[in-house]
């Protein structure tokens, strides 16, 4: 990385109060501004990716489909547009869900600290994944993927383990709203 990439530091309320670069916040446990994206198909499965092996944290770690950070200047949902089509390669209307604020470490020396919006969404196509971002993308029923989750934490992100546990009965309740005629609420591709 020829300069590294910023991220926009927040209050607990989500208001910003400044940018740092992305290793530095993950560093010092700067809190800042993030998403995440959970997106479902028309089986109910929800997918899960991979991180590649490259990733400077939870490298090989199972997450949910779509994780990242706004840039300073960016609105949430255009960095949630960019994002999907940059790790999977997607376009798919999706809708904001809720914000979860949490801190942890992901690694001896990085933490997150984020508030994260979520976002919840519904993909039946092809996935074309960067391996840069993304080793193996996978579908999965949501009460194996609670069993596997339980049997195994260590083989999924924090913030993953994060959401599951504080959000799941929301990410059902708001995949069976998605609908093709409700787009009133979704956040759509430019």
């Amino acid at each position: 990385m020829s300069h590294e990439e910023q991220v926009i530091l927040v209050s607990p309320d989500d208001r910003a109060v400044g940018v740092a670069g992305k290793l530095e916040a993950h560093r010092r446990g700067l809190r800042h501004r993030a998403f995440s994206v959970i997106l479902f198909n028309g089986e109910g499965e929800m997918l899960i990716q991979k991180r590649a092996a490259e990733k400077y944290h939870s490298a090989g770690q199972w997450a949910n489909a779509c994780c990242s950070h706004p840039r300073p200047g960016e609105a949430v949902d255009a960095a949630v547009v960019r994002r999907l089509r940059w790790e999977l390669g997607i376009d798919c209307p999706v809708m904001p869900l809720q914000t979860v604020s949490y801190c942890a470490r992901v690694s001896s020396e990085l933490v997150e600290n984020e508030v994260a919006h979520l976002f919840v969404g519904r993909h039946d196509g092809t996935l074309r994944p960067n391996p840069e971002e993304v080793a193996e993308t996978r579908w999965i029923d949501p009460d194996r993927l609670m069993r596997e989750v339980a049997a195994a934490p260590e083989r999924f992100t924090v913030w993953f383990r994060i959401y599951l546990e504080r959000c799941a009965p929301s990410f059902a309740a708001a995949a069976r709203k998605l609908s093709v005629s409700s787009h009133r609420a979704l956040v759509t591709p430019q």
